[in-house]
């Protein structure tokens, strides 16, 4: 373990809690770091190039971009989107996304979506609480049962709106059912108005190891009509799932 590079990631990170522009003090509450570790931080990144500075405020650089580029190339987003999610965004109308679990949340690595005004639009990079989602509740469907309420006793279940599931024994009763079902449906726990069905992505051993969903507005569909996609869904999921190989940074997900 090198403290040195754990805590030059931390400052990164930090930056997107703290905004595009944050100032020393900022940067040393935010990861917890003395005063002066950060600023030996900072000025190692500012030198490599990652971060720069105006007056007393520090900022992320282009360069920060190439930490993700590599995991993006080995995902081969584009071509998820356009040769598999194109297909359920075709049948449905509705956005489609790929996700992969990173500890406590859902992160978004490919996704088609439909031009809208949306209260809640994901992105690339974008992350979620993994429990009050339908792709993390099939990311983690395929838990050992010690493993799952480990996981669910450690993970802040903070309520994201009035319909949030927060019981650790509801949630996993309701990860359970989606690992028996094969899918997950969930309306109104991410974000009120926001209904999403997903299923999961496996290996040829059978491990979880990618997610895939479609999500609409409640306005604009009902679960039931929603539900009618789920064969699309399955058979997208069974189309990249034969297609790993050529997606090597899936293969190690999760």
């Amino acid at each position: 373990m090198i403290a040195g590079l754990a805590k030059g990631l931390a400052v990164i990170r930090a930056f997107g809690v703290g905004g595009p522009f944050c100032t020393l003090a900022e940067i040393a509450r935010l990861t917890e770091l003395t005063p002066p570790a950060a600023r030996r931080c900072l000025h190692t990144l500012e030198a490599l190039g990652y971060v720069g500075r105006d007056g007393r405020r520090f900022f992320l650089r282009p360069r920060v971009l190439e930490l993700g580029t590599a995991y993006l190339e080995g995902v081969r987003n584009d071509e998820l989107a356009n040769d598999y999610l194109q297909a359920i965004v075709q049948a449905s109308g509705q956005s489609s996304s790929l996700a992969v679990l990173d500890g406590y949340d859902v992160v978004y690595v490919a996704r088609v979506g439909v031009r809208r005004v949306v209260r809640l639009e994901a992105t690339i990079g974008t992350r979620y609480p993994a429990f009050a989602t339908s792709l993390g509740r099939v990311l983690l469907s395929d838990r050992s049962d010690q493993a799952l309420r480990e996981y669910l006793a450690a993970a802040d279940l903070k309520p994201l709106t009035r319909a949030t599931s927060t019981d650790p024994q509801a949630l996993f009763e309701k990860i359970r059912q989606a690992g028996r079902d094969g899918y997950s449906l969930v309306e109104d726990e991410l974000a009120t108005g926001i209904l999403a069905l997903a299923v999961p992505v496996t290996d040829r051993r059978g491990r979880v190891v990618a997610a895939i969903n479609c999500s609409a507005h409640t306005g604009d569909m009902s679960q039931a009509e929603l539900m009618t996609f789920l064969p699309v869904l399955k058979e997208t999921a069974a189309r990249i799932s034969m297609a790993l190989p050529h997606f090597p940074a899936l293969t190690v997900a999760g």
